[in-house]
């Protein structure tokens, strides 16, 4: 997450130096609150909101918890991570629906703040959720902005309440109440209201919001602000906190590469809770906002759950089964390569799933320089075969392998390479899939239990059992004379010649680096 990038790096760094201290002393704690201290203000985090912060953590490091630990260390990272969890708000809290359909949610906040955007994202996640959304373009004096929902309203596949051109024409509390009384009508469960924006606070904006809140009385007033925007977060949050009241916040443009302090602020500060995250511009980039999982990506500790229900989302789990059925039968193909890439897309970006592993952080560089397009353009020389070659590659001669990197858009050393690693990275999948151990090139199997011993045996056994003492003795130092077969080493791997400069070229092919 981009937003936090430079928090996470230094809050890792400051946690690093103290893995070598066997004990904290107060000048440890100190020097390592300090830097705590500078991370989160050099972040855009609100003052008051870093002082209570770094006196809590101070307080807890200097205790007992500390001292008695094993690790004192990690028990450091243990207290920050618990106080980082309460000052994004805790517990996760999710929307709240009216007992009696439609339940009326509206969105207020900045112009820019990515409102109308938003709108979308939470339509096309209800309906997943199978709610029957309405979107109401309440927005009637920005340029366009009844345009822009209806688009995103079309994208997002929403029903949509329009009945006002905007651009200045039309009174946006009748829309609002009318907008709720057409969702009743059709049945719609869920009414989001689209309100205007300003370039900044202002009494008319105030007063607007004020009055469609109170024509509507929406169960859910979500107040949109720009992770980007900085120190000014806390004033704009408490001025619509005070002239609208709103019951939660929508972070949005978490996927910047600004300092996102506002994220650690605004909750704290307004007493709110944070409720959703929008980390990308794609309408399916929303996630539901989990103050523990997001205080564990800040310091770098991964994301664990939020990968797991993405990939349960993405995959469908009788299209695994006949997956695993097909290894274990020698059946798979390109096919079903092709599909286990396109669930793959379906999860998002690879950048951003990578990044929720634990300790990615240090890894910044490698996520970077990672190109998704690779995703692509395989699926590109998959598509520009025929169902037969796909089924088998065997078939692939030299003039089918030129046309399929001509309607690819590829090279011939692309596609070669790439039925080079199907077939070897099938080859290893079916001897796991039968319980067996992978063989990697150039080396024996990996890891197989009872080789070494079962040599031994054999060698002991071919020595001479002569009953003359002599002539035993003349045939066992003939045996030894001869030259011996490797037997294994001590990573358990098997015997066999030494790995040569192409055995290592079909490892890197094997492991996809070109």
């Amino acid at each position: 997450m981009a937003t936090f990038g430079t928090l996470s790096d230094r809050l890792t760094e400051t946690f690093r130096n103290l893995r070598t201290k066997g004990k904290l002393s107060p000048a440890d704690v100190d020097g390592t609150v300090r830097e705590i201290r500078r991370a989160l203000l050099d972040a855009d985090v609100a003052l008051p909101v870093v002082k209570d912060f770094t006196a809590k953590v101070r307080e807890r490091a200097l205790g007992d918890e500390v001292n008695r630990a094993l690790n004192p260390a990690q028990q450091v990272v243990q207290i920050v991570n618990e106080e980082l969890v309460a000052i994004l708000g805790g517990q996760q809290r999710r929307l709240q629906f009216a007992k009696n359909p439609p339940t009326v949610i509206m969105l207020a906040g900045l112009q820019g703040s990515g409102k109308t955007t938003f709108a979308g994202k939470l339509a096309k996640q209800l309906e997943k959720d199978g709610h029957t959304p309405l979107l109401v373009a309440a927005d009637l004096q920005r340029p366009n902005a009844v345009n822009q929902l209806q688009v995103v309203a079309e994208r997002a596949g929403a029903a949509i309440y329009a009945p006002e051109p905007g651009n200045g024409v039309g009174d946006p509390v009748k829309v609002s109440r009318a907008g709720v009384e057409h969702a009743r009508q059709k049945q719609h469960d869920v009414v989001i209201i689209d309100t205007a924006g300003r370039l900044g606070v202002d009494a008319e904006l105030m007063k607007q919001a004020a009055d469609i809140r109170r024509a509507t009385d929406p169960d859910e007033v979500l107040f949109v602000i720009d992770a980007m925007i900085g120190q000014d977060a806390v004033n704009t949050a408490r001025a619509f906190q005070e002239g609208v009241d709103f019951t939660g916040v929508v972070l949005s443009k978490l996927d910047g590469d600004a300092r996102g302090g506002a994220a650690l602020s605004v909750a704290s500060i307004t007493g709110r809770p944070i409720i959703f995250a929008s980390t990308g511009e794609g309408l399916d980039d929303l996630e539901a906002f989990h103050p523990d999982r997001m205080a564990s990506r800040i310091l770098d500790l991964g994301d664990i759950l939020t990968l797991i229900e993405q990939a349960q989302q993405a995959f469908d789990e009788a299209e695994a089964m006949k997956v695993a059925e097909k290894l274990a039968t020698e059946q798979f193909t390109l096919e079903d390569f092709l599909e286990q890439l396109q669930q793959m897309k379906k999860m998002g970006s690879m950048k951003k799933m990578l990044g929720m592993l634990p300790g990615m952080g240090q890894m910044k560089q490698q996520l970077e320089d990672f190109d998704e397009r690779e995703i692509d353009r395989t699926e590109a020389i998959i598509r520009s075969m025929t169902p037969g070659e796909r089924r088998n590659p065997k078939v692939l001669n030299g003039s089918r392998r030129l046309r399929i990197a001509r309607g690819s858009g590829m090279t011939v050393t692309d596609v070669n390479q790439l039925v080079q690693r199907f077939e070897q990275a099938a080859k290893m999948m079916k001897t796991v899939a039968r319980g067996g151990v992978p063989s990697m090139p150039g080396m024996g199997p990996m890891g197989k239990p009872g080789a070494s011993s079962k040599r031994g045996k054999q060698a002991k056994a071919k020595g001479s059992r002569s009953g003359n003492p002599a002539k035993r003795a003349a045939e066992n130092a003939g045996i030894a004379a001869q030259p011996q077969t490797p037997t294994g080493s001590g990573f358990g791997l098997g015997g066999g010649k030494a790995p040569d400069a192409a055995d290592l070229a079909e490892l890197q092919k094997l492991l996809g680096n070109r």
